[in-house]
């Protein structure tokens, strides 16, 4: 099992530490290093950064929303940034939800299962240089009846192949991208419920395109902190959990809510979105249960850490993507250092 680290959200006045934090990763030999975008800064240009300050660490998307670009622009970007990097590039895309879609980008938020897999043969076609052609129901390359015509990609990327990934959450886009990337990206995965809220759906869409799991890249991000205080390290993460059980997307439309019922949590999930959409936000984080955050982060004593890894590795995480926690950066480098520390100790290097 490979390590990652996935820096987040950038603009927060923590640029500077973010940067420290991805140098040192590459130096610890992390595999991936994820940026990710929602409605402040975009990934694209900040990959660039990283990458022109690292020398082996893979830089990778997480995400590139799908509503911000046309899927042609996706490819130059992809092609260019992996130029760029010498082939240190990985495209990770995703719908993002109904109301940045709608809100930010004006998009409507319909059909996003038909949407991405357009997108992606879109994107897959460009990047493989052939002159660009497509028809289907949300993109018809070059439009009909006018002065365009099939062009192609003038960027070479430095790989014939760049590695493709969604972020997925429901059944049935965890199927298709099973059937049409390279790896997933997930989100709250408990290394307990993974089989049953993730890996059977994406080993499903394996076989419906003829293929086996070998290869594919089960990619879960969890954040990290170290410490004996279990409850209290929990504790640091109740805001972030009830943000997305309780408050991302709509009451019908929470995709992170939905996994958290899935995992056995209906009742709980519920009164945490209720208070959350209510405005009671210290209410719905005090309503989190201990064990949820237990099990969708990685707590305790490197090598509690080790035995957590050694169950997600059994579950069939092949990149362990990790958060690291700290209110300054030493103790953020600290708690990377202890992930490549935990990875040793597990027997998973």
């Amino acid at each position: 099992m490979r390590l990652g680290i996935n820096l987040g959200y950038w603009g927060a006045g923590m640029d500077g530490d973010n940067l420290a934090v991805a140098q040192e990763a590459d130096r610890l030999g992390y595999d991936v290093c994820w940026a990710a975008e929602a409605y402040g800064s975009d990934a694209a240009t900040v990959l660039t950064w990283v990458a022109a300050q690292t020398e082996s660490i893979d830089v990778g998307s997480a995400i590139m929303q799908i509503p911000a670009r046309q899927p042609a622009m996706t490819a130059m970007t992809a092609a260019t940034l992996d130029s760029l990097s010498g082939g240190r590039f990985r495209l990770g895309l995703g719908v993002s939800g109904p109301q940045v879609s709608e809100g930010w980008y004006g998009v409507k938020f319909d059909k996003p299962l038909a949407r991405t897999r357009e997108y992606v043969e879109i994107v897959r076609r460009a990047m493989s240089r052939e002159r660009l052609s497509y028809e289907g129901e949300h993109w018809t390359l070059p439009l009909p009846d006018g002065p365009g015509k099939p062009i192609k990609l003038t960027v070479h990327p430095q790989r014939e192949h760049i590695p493709l990934y969604i972020a997925a959450i429901g059944p049935k886009n965890l199927e298709q991208t099973g059937e049409i990337a390279d790896g997933a990206l997930l989100i709250f995965p408990s290394a307990e419920h993974l089989e049953d809220t993730a890996v059977k759906h994406l080993r499903a869409g394996r076989e419906k395109a003829g293929k086996t799991m070998e290869g594919f890249d089960v990619c879960p991000t969890l954040p990290l902190a170290i410490g004996d205080d279990i409850k209290g390290l929990a504790d640091m993460f109740r805001p972030y959990t009830a943000l997305y059980v309780g408050g991302m997307g709509s009451r019908k439309q929470n995709f992170y809510n939905q996994l958290a019922q899935r995992m056995g949590y209906e009742k709980e999930a519920a009164e945490i979105q209720d208070k959350y959409l209510s405005g009671d936000k210290s209410g719905a984080a005090a309503a989190v249960p201990h064990q949820l955050i237990d099990q969708t982060t990685l707590l305790g004593s490197v090598e509690r850490i080790a035995e957590r890894m050694q169950a997600y590795a059994a579950a069939g995480v092949t990149t362990l993507t990790l958060a690291p926690a700290g209110f300054t950066l030493d103790e953020r480098l600290a708690a990377l250092r202890a992930g490549t520390d935990a990875l040793e100790l597990s027997g998973l290097a």
